[in-house]
């Protein structure tokens, strides 16, 4: 009896867990073919954080599966979850990263410098009275609520269907069908005057064939939608505070985000989010019109590229892999803005990360090379020695060029050093694809030392991925086959 009885516990909370958890059974039971944008405050420092509602919209058709509502990727630093308030179902949800979380990681944030950020939650607009909850990993990576609110669909004050500018001009870049089973991408342009519209016409066409002719996207090309919207900037180009260079843009994007050169965001997500609701959309890339290098990618959140610079292809496939792949960086050497991303002892949920806590269960050994070593030896230091010493003179060199720009000196001048930078810059890109080919694990999977911005501890599953280094290259096996995965839930 007792054996009876603990079997009727076990099935019980079995049978709990899968009606809370398992997919909705039809979309129409809960949602209408409608969007609703849940714009809300992100606030704090290193230790503290407080969620606030902004404003709730409701516009336009859903641009999602209606199959694959609940996510189970189990990635992102955060979560959000549509629950049913009748019943308490979960009928969607959604892991993602954010500006919020990254400023958490700085040195302002650990001084107890408190910032806001603006952030949305997109979702199928529902028939009835939802809960929303915000879900945040703890230091043991497990999601625990944070924020949670009811929010009612016939709430007056929903904004719905907001006026169209009509400044707005929409492209259908490659167009394959219904956008429930299709990945909905959207280019949003910055830094375009009017007069530069034929510009971003040329880049977006560039840009769409780069896409799609990169795996997976190449052999999924009938699986996407991809869109250009542009609205005119008043000034060309985007801003430096660096170089003391500040432009009047559409969305505002600008280097030098969280103190690192190269990082290009933008802290405007309201313009972002009203521009990119002009078309049904899963994932935000915006286009800067600007030859420097630069760019970022937060998941599941929106990605930058600049247009013009010699590395422009690559940028613009990283930081996708990033914000709709979810994907980690695997590279190591380069400075980057955050302290303790990965904290020690624990294994990153990227996909494409490990700290190797458990080799025999290796997130990728159903792809890993046969009798190879785990984890695997390589040319390491070497490497080490090469990219240090290059990224030492990068810095040195992005530090005199800004410097020549704050100082307004020559354009022939700033033009010059701009040209020895790039011209090093493609040098080293080179002599890093040639050394990684040289060697004899080059093309094999494995766990190979330095990855998520750690030289020790933290493994990478192939010695170079577009993840990994710069330049015309494939995403290694493991972050293909992830992203190819991401590609189906979005478009069944």
């Amino acid at each position: 009896m007792k054996y009876l009885f603990r079997l009727s516990i076990i099935s019980f909370f079995l049978l709990s867990f899968i009606q809370t958890y398992a997919q909705p059974k039809s979309f129409s039971d809960y949602f209408k073919d409608q969007t609703m944008r849940i714009d809300y405050f992100h606030i704090g420092d290193a230790n503290t954080e407080t969620v606030t509602i902004d404003q709730v919209y409701r516009y336009g058709i859903w641009a999602g599966s209606t199959k694959n509502l609940i996510d189970d990727f189990d990635n992102g630093a955060y979560y959000y979850k549509i629950f049913d308030a009748a019943s308490g179902k979960l009928i969607f949800s959604r892991g993602f990263d954010s500006y919020f979380k990254e400023y958490q990681t700085s040195d302002e944030a650990s001084k107890g410098i408190k910032r806001t950020y603006h952030e949305s939650a997109i979702i199928p607009f529902p028939n009835s009275k939802i809960k929303f909850v915000l879900e945040k990993r703890d230091k043991q990576n497990k999601l625990n609520e944070v924020f949670s609110t009811e929010i009612d669909p016939s709430d007056l004050y929903i904004i719905k269907d907001a006026v169209k500018d009509e400044a707005v001009k929409v492209y259908k870049s490659h167009f394959s069908g219904d956008p429930h089973s299709k990945v909905d991408v959207v280019i949003l342009g910055d830094g375009y005057t009017a007069s530069e519209q034929k510009k971003f016409e040329k880049d977006l066409k560039r840009y769409t064939n780069i896409f799609l002719n990169q795996e997976p996207y190449k052999t999924n090309k009938d699986r996407f939608n991809i869109y250009g919207v542009f609205k005119a900037s008043e000034e060309s180009g985007i801003t430096e505070p660096g170089a003391d260079i500040y432009k009047n843009t559409t969305l505002e994007t600008r280097f030098y985000s969280l103190g690192s050169e190269r990082y290009v965001l933008t802290e405007e997500n309201k313009k972002l989010r009203d521009l990119a609701s002009y078309v049904p959309y899963d994932a935000i890339y915006i286009m800067c019109n600007s030859a420097r290098y630069g760019g970022g990618g937060i998941y599941n959140f929106y990605c930058t590229f600049v247009a013009d610079n010699q590395f422009s292809p690559y940028i613009f496939l990283h930081e996708f892999g990033h914000s709709f792949g979810g994907l980690a960086d695997e590279y190591y050497t380069s400075d980057v803005a955050y302290n303790d991303f990965y904290p020690q002892g624990l294994e990153p949920v990227e996909p494409n990360i490990t700290r190797l806590l458990d080799k025999n269960n290796l997130k990728w050994k159903n792809l890993i090379t046969p009798g190879i070593e785990i984890s695997t030896p390589w040319e390491k230091e070497n490497y080490d020695k090469m990219d240090y010493t290059w990224q030492s003179e990068r810095r040195e060199l992005n530090k005199h060029i800004a410097e020549l720009k704050r100082n307004k000196a020559p354009q022939k001048e700033i033009e010059s050093v701009q040209d020895e930078y790039n011209k090093k810059d493609k040098m080293h890109s080179d002599e890093v694809d040639k050394y990684l080919m040289s060697s004899k694990y080059w093309n094999k999977v494995g766990a190979f030392e330095g990855a998520g911005y750690s030289a020790k501890g933290m493994c990478r599953p192939m010695l170079d991925c577009i993840m990994f280094s710069k330049g015309a290259k494939p995403f290694c096996k493991v972050c293909e086959e992830h992203v190819t995965k991401v590609i189906k839930h979005f478009s069944e």
